[in-house]
């Protein structure tokens, strides 16, 4: 990433929308450190290969059931670039491979720290489980309040939006659900 030229646009954004940082102390330095946020924090999942991160973790061993709660998600709308926030669950029916659990909360931080869309941040991440395990299923449920939903357009503050992906034999739909405390809050 090029943050001097990143420092630059905001610079210019900035004052395209009649703010001038030379004249507004509250602004002064405001562009680098905006550039540095997003290169270090908001779009660091890119830096990271999800691939080279599970494959060394793969052990042997078997469990009815893995299951992570509570898991710190931070991600930013591709379509506004406004922040949301909230948390996900990770389930999977392991087979004959299990993961470090620490791996599956890299494994999520890694897919939600880029410019994507809820949807697809659930996608990769039972699609790397399902690779690399290869589970009978895996799903993520993610819940999150949407930044682009509570400071502009609707402006609903409550609202909290839930998306699932599963993938692999997910015969009893309902038994995954359960699992991962679909309507059941954050």
């Amino acid at each position: 990433m090029d943050r001097d030229a990143a420092a630059r646009a905001i610079e210019a954004f900035l004052r395209a929308l009649g703010r001038d940082p030379a004249r507004e102390p509250e602004l002064e330095g405001t562009a680098q450190r905006v550039a540095q946020a997003w290169a270090d924090e908001l779009l660091a999942g890119y830096a990271v290969d999800p691939d080279a991160m599970l494959a060394p973790e793969v052990l042997p061993g078997g469990s009815d059931l893995v299951l992570v709660r509570d898991l710190p998600v931070a991600t930013t709308c591709p379509h506004h670039l406004t922040l949301s926030l909230g948390e996900a669950t990770v389930a999977y029916a392991p087979d004959a491979r299990l993961v470090g659990l620490g791996a599956v909360a890299r494994l999520v931080d890694a897919y939600a720290r880029r410019l994507t869309l809820q949807e697809q941040i659930g996608r990769n991440v039972v699609t790397a489980l399902a690779r690399h395990l290869a589970p009978r299923w895996a799903a993520c449920r993610i819940v999150l309040r949407h930044g682009c939903m509570i400071a502009r357009g609707e402006r609903v503050h409550a609202a909290r939006v839930e998306t699932v992906a599963v993938t692999g034999e997910a015969v009893d739909r309902a038994a995954v659900d359960r699992a991962l405390g679909v309507g059941a809050g954050p």
